[in-house]
């Protein structure tokens, strides 16, 4: 599972003239489930969402309150393209990506443990062409790392 978190003071999704989902201040997630994933992995990401220290607090730390404590929402996009392997020849592979059946399954799973966390949530429509429009607040952009992924190392920031 790979899950593109973007920081925004607001943010839609459109699918033609329709606008599917709509937030102010909070996170616009891009969540690319794989093969092999299952609702224990889409919940811990959920939870760790909720409670991940995104947002400024009053003593000027930039990574002091969460998604929950700024009373923010989610706009959850599923964006399949996450799971594209491009090491080899010039078209993305699109192996890794689970069977859509089962993406939407966590990808609704996801956005309902969000919700049950206590966060807004806003969605993208499953398998449509969608246009997401974002106002990115920093910028800030984090891929999370998933449960029992080792830290990258020689960064000197673990």
């Amino acid at each position: 599972m790979k899950v593109l978190v973007q920081r925004v003071s607001e943010a839609r999704v459109t699918v033609g003239d329709e606008t599917t989902g709509r937030i102010g201040r909070g996170v616009v997630v891009l969540l690319g489930v794989e093969r092999g994933d299952d609702e224990r992995r889409a919940g811990w990401y959920a939870r760790r969402l909720a409670a991940l220290r995104l947002f400024p607090g009053e003593t000027g730390d930039p990574w002091q309150r969460s998604l929950l404590e700024v009373g923010g929402a989610a706009l959850v996009v599923s964006q399949f393209t996450l799971a594209a392997r491009t090491r080899k020849g010039r078209r993305p592979s699109f192996d890794p990506a689970a069977e859509p059946g089962q993406a939407r399954a966590l990808y609704e799973f996801f956005a309902r443990t969000l919700e049950q966390e206590g966060i807004p949530v806003a969605r993208g429509r499953f398998g449509a062409m969608m246009r997401v429009h974002l106002v990115n607040d920093g910028p800030v952009t984090f891929l999370l790392d998933g449960p029992g992924q080792a830290p990258a190392r020689g960064s000197g920031r673990d």
